[in-house]
């Protein structure tokens, strides 16, 4: 089956430097390790430096290692040969031969499995289960590991070679907390595709009550959940309204305790929305960026401009913060 190309979207500083390393990452033919919390889009990181490459118009072959048994893995990416008549199962490798390779959460695999795939790296064969012979294969491989391999090594659970093949490029991806600028544009692609994906007659967007609600959510699990979050909410409000016509003020943060409605529950004393009026004339980039204006003075004069108190209290790490000051040209 065919893997469809999806575009990453982001508005930050920190997105677009992403995207330039990605650029030229793919256009050497090289392994490359991507390093990231869950939920960062690893995968989609994968594909586009598949798709950006020499290889764009050859196989991409996701795999997920940490779905399968060691005995699975190994015939799933290997292959496997039978002497009773039955046909051989080529492996991954084989499939994506020409192509790319991609392994997800390799962080998982054996230390067995790790010496299968050095024989790939450094001698340009696989070697299937119950064959004595090998199979050459082209392949880039790009891998991907949410924890740290390096401390893995010095623990013997992976093998020091292996990650030397993998480390030709290492691309790490932040977290969506470091990512505030594009906490809103992701919300409102998000929104836009689910309300498509229903077939409603149009998208208003969240109110600003709702939208401060998702600014100031700590994201653990990143981009997947802010898309759960928000394809939850649009599905909801189109049960209600199936044009979608007024924007959606209901947010459902948390689907076992309910719906968290903004309307109906009390907003934190602490909320920045509340003398914040935002000119409904304005496009979408203009009003976030009045939107973020103004929980940035509001946070700032709470705290006697504090800036590291301020952070907090948008729930962003410092680093973060001093980023929208300089966005906004706050920053001296």
């Amino acid at each position: 089956m065919a893997v469809i190309q999806q575009t990453p979207v982001g508005r930050s500083d920190s997105f677009h430097a992403l995207m330039d390393r990605v650029s030229d990452a793919a256009v050497l033919d090289r392994t490359v390790l991507v390093v990231g919390e869950r939920g960062t889009g690893k995968e989609l990181i994968a594909s586009r430096l598949h798709f950006l490459s020499p290889r764009w118009e050859q196989v991409f072959v996701p795999v997920n290692c940490a779905a399968y048994t060691d005995a699975q893995l190994d015939i799933l990416l290997f292959g496997e040969s039978f002497n009773d008549g039955r046909n051989d199962v080529d492996g991954q490798f084989v499939r994506a031969d020409g192509g790319t390779l991609f392994l997800n959460d390799i962080d998982t695999v054996s230390v067995r499995l790790q010496e299968k795939m050095l024989q790939v790296f450094e001698q340009g064969v696989v070697d299937p289960v119950g064959n004595p012979d090998t199979t050459p294969v082209n392949v880039r491989v790009i891998a991907a590991a949410r924890g740290d391999l390096r401390r893995a090594v010095s623990e013997n659970h992976f093998a020091q070679d292996l990650l030397d093949h993998l480390t030709f490029d290492v691309i790490p991806l932040p977290p969506l907390r470091d990512r505030p600028d594009d906490i809103l544009a992701l919300a409102d692609h998000f929104g836009k595709k689910m309300a498509a994906t229903l077939g409603a007659d149009s998208f208003a967007g969240f109110t600003m009550d709702a939208l401060g609600l998702l600014a100031r959510q700590p994201w653990p699990g990143n981009v997947r959940g802010l898309r759960s979050v928000v394809e939850r909410s649009v599905g909801q409000a189109f049960l209600s309204d199936e044009t979608l016509s007024r924007p959606i003020e209901r947010l459902i943060l948390d689907p076992f305790e309910g719906a968290a409605s903004l309307g109906a529950a009390p907003v934190s004393s602490d909320s920045p929305q509340e003398d914040m009026p935002i000119d409904e004339t304005l496009d979408f980039n203009s009003r976030v960026m009045t939107f973020e204006r103004g929980l940035i003075d509001k946070a700032m004069n709470a705290h006697s401009h504090h800036q590291g108190k301020a952070a907090d209290a948008l729930g962003l790490s410092y680093h973060a913060f001093r980023g929208l000051l300089r966005k906004h040209g706050l920053k001296k």
